[in-house]
């Protein structure tokens, strides 16, 4: 049981009404073979927007539950509801989350409801990874987004890959970390070719790549001062302190791409099965004895007595009542 819980991810996505989190879901669905479709939030067929409120309004008003298996691992999606009346539900369902994915739209600023979610995130100190999404839209901006993601936050966010084009020249992206351009199909498979990076980009990506060094080796003494006494650093030794500095908080990995057009989606799996905790690697959890007003400290762990949370309540129709519960031991 406890190799199982290993190769779990229960991962949020979190974010201001409109970022497209219900389209990423969707795409995370359909790339880990979980759906043999793309569905849709606007033309209905979401399989997280089910509810016919939702689908009127193409919003999500509940959140919603969904597992997806990726390289061994099951990741469950929780899709939350991002419009200002429903943002109690989120608030209530991260607790029963181990890590977040901040979806931000390429096309604006940051939001106000994406600072709330942020705020929920810090709540539960959950280690997250940003997305920026719809970088196929017109007007969508990477780079003025990273820079409002900072000013926001006042962080510095780590930049793990960089788009190829933007708008309806929007392709691909560029691994920072392993230097290789990624152009992907323009079905939707998330299918793409490891190629090499485009010429006009290689000054702007060797600028990237060095303040995202600079991030990473932070997170690692060792690794730092390695950095700095001008010694390479090979691309293990970097995703092992990433994964250090984002399960410390200490990191913010930012990602891009297009949930539409399912570019980026497959790395972003990468980075949650990657980059954020399992289930056993959240902590203990406080709590207070039954019947009493005693506190109580509980480990992660599958050989502790059993303890949960009953996050969430819903009608249906047909079963009646029933109760979503986060297990945290036993």
């Amino acid at each position: 049981m406890e190799k199982r819980a290993e190769y779990l991810r229960d991962v949020a996505l979190i974010a201001h009404g409109g970022s497209g989190k219900t389209s990423l879901a969707e795409a995370m669905l359909f790339t880990g073979k979980a759906t043999t479709r793309l569905g849709k939030v606007d033309d209905g067929t979401s399989n997280m927007d089910f509810e016919p409120e939702e689908i009127k309004r193409k919003i999500s008003i509940s959140t919603a539950f969904h597992p997806v298996n990726w390289k061994k691992h099951t990741l469950n999606i929780i899709d939350t509801p991002g419009d200002d009346n429903f943002l109690s539900d989120t608030r209530l369902s991260l607790q029963a989350a181990d890590g977040a994915v901040v979806v931000v739209d390429a096309t604006g600023s940051v939001k106000v409801g994406t600072e709330k979610v942020w705020g929920f995130a810090d709540e539960q100190q959950l280690p997250r990874i940003v997305f920026i999404n719809k970088m196929e839209r017109e007007r969508a901006d990477f780079s003025k987004v990273v820079s409002d993601i900072e000013d926001v936050f006042g962080l510095k966010p780590t930049v793990m890959f960089l788009p190829i084009g933007s708008e309806d020249s929007f392709s691909g992206l560029i691994d920072l970390i392993n230097m290789k351009a990624l152009n992907y199909a323009k079905d939707g498979s998330a299918g793409f070719e490891t190629g090499d990076i485009p010429s006009d980009m290689e000054e702007s990506v060797a600028k990237w790549r060095e303040e995202m060094i600079e991030n990473i080796v932070e997170a690692d003494d060792a690794l730092m001062e390695k950095y700095l006494e001008g010694e390479e650093l090979s691309p293990a030794e970097i995703e092992k302190a990433l994964v250090k500095g984002i399960r410390s908080n200490a990191i913010v990995p930012v990602i891009c791409g297009s949930a539409l057009h399912n570019i980026g989606v497959s790395q972003l799996m990468d980075l949650i099965v990657q980059g954020l905790p399992s289930p056993l690697e959240r902590g203990s959890v406080k709590g207070v004895k039954p019947g009493t007003e005693e506190p109580v400290e509980i480990p992660t762990s599958v050989d502790a007595p059993f303890s949960g949370l009953v996050f969430k309540t819903v009608a249906d129709p047909f079963a009646g009542k029933l109760s979503v519960l986060r297990v945290f031991s036993g």
